[in-house]
């Protein structure tokens, strides 16, 4: 069993210990459900309740179980391999693959073949199903993303990512013309209070959100924009690019129900990733180039 502590910051003073710990340790909120009701978290050296809130003094410890075997099966699934040390791999993910298992992907997912690839050196923080996975990037993404490959390099990594001082870089098309070359959306993201599978701008349970614009080139109908990421929100980019009425191409969530008949999901590449490394705090960043469904949209746009 591994023991972590941390205080909180003063941002998380206040805040609910669930929320806080989930936080404080790059944990899921099931996994810190989990140890709270196994009275596996501590404050101040004793158990306190989920909804406990946190004063600036408070120190705060996660008793973490020993890894299980993870129920994901390994696949022989060819991996698009940017990066690799003894610490983490940096993965060029393809549209249309799931980076985890869930219901009705139970298989073929990156995970999946991480497994085949790495064996049991992934980290075990995130659970049996998402073993490595320090996050993820929707299915109909592509890109590039970070696997912890032991659980010191996952906190190290779950920190940055919480400090939001991670590089990340997107490249999309989304529909319309955007009024400003570049710019800054900043509005908070939480469920959609009525379609629960939905994320939206929201002021109710939210959390801060944050990103950043510029348009690369303009096009009949459409415009391909660079964005970046200051806060790292479920479906984040989707959703402000849609709150500000230019939903990405293709997105059929956020956008028309239809989508795009040349694209099979959103036109939307994970294209620039940054970070210290965690082990001896070195910068590395890399980039991925732009996938063929992105470059042949934009050609198919050139045409028109």
């Amino acid at each position: 069993m591994e023991t972590i502590r941390a205080t909180p910051s003063p941002e998380q003073t206040g805040q609910r210990l669930d929320k806080a710990a989930a936080e404080l340790f790059g944990l899921s909120r099931s996994s810190v459900q989990e140890l709270l009701s196994g009275g596996r978290v501590l404050v101040n050296g004793k158990p306190e309740g989920k909804s406990y809130r946190l004063r600036p003094e408070d120190t705060v410890e996660a008793f973490l179980p020993d890894p299980v075997a993870c129920e994901a099966v390994p696949q022989d699934i060819p991996l698009d391999i940017v990066y690799e040390d003894d610490d983490l791999l940096v993965v060029n993910k393809p549209k249309g693959m799931v980076v985890h298992p869930a219901a009705g992907h139970w298989e073929g997912t990156l995970v999946n073949a991480l497994l085949s690839h790495c064996g049991a050196s992934l980290s075990g923080i995130n659970g049996v199903l998402r073993p490595g996975i320090v996050h993820r990037i929707d299915k109909d993404t592509s890109g590039l993303l970070i696997v912890a490959k032991n659980d010191q390099a996952h906190q190290g990594l779950a920190q940055q990512i919480k400090e939001h001082s991670f590089t990340r870089i997107y490249e999309a098309v989304v529909i319309g013309h955007l009024r400003e070359p570049q710019g800054t959306v900043e509005a908070p993201i939480g469920r959609h209070p009525v379609q629960r599978k939905k994320m939206a701008v929201t002021d109710k349970n939210a959390k801060p959100a944050v990103t950043h614009y510029e348009v690369i080139a303009v096009y009949p109908g459409y415009t391909h924009v660079r964005l970046r990421l200051e806060t790292g929100r479920t479906h984040q980019i989707r959703v402000h690019m849609a709150y500000l009425g230019h939903p990405v191409a293709g997105d059929t969530v956020y956008g028309p129900p239809k989508g795009v008949r040349r694209l099979d999901g959103q036109c939307l590449h994970a294209r620039v990733i940054g970070f210290r490394h965690p082990r001896d705090g070195r910068y590395l960043e890399f980039t991925s180039p732009l996938p063929a469904y992105f470059t042949d949209f934009l050609h198919s746009l050139e045409g028109n």
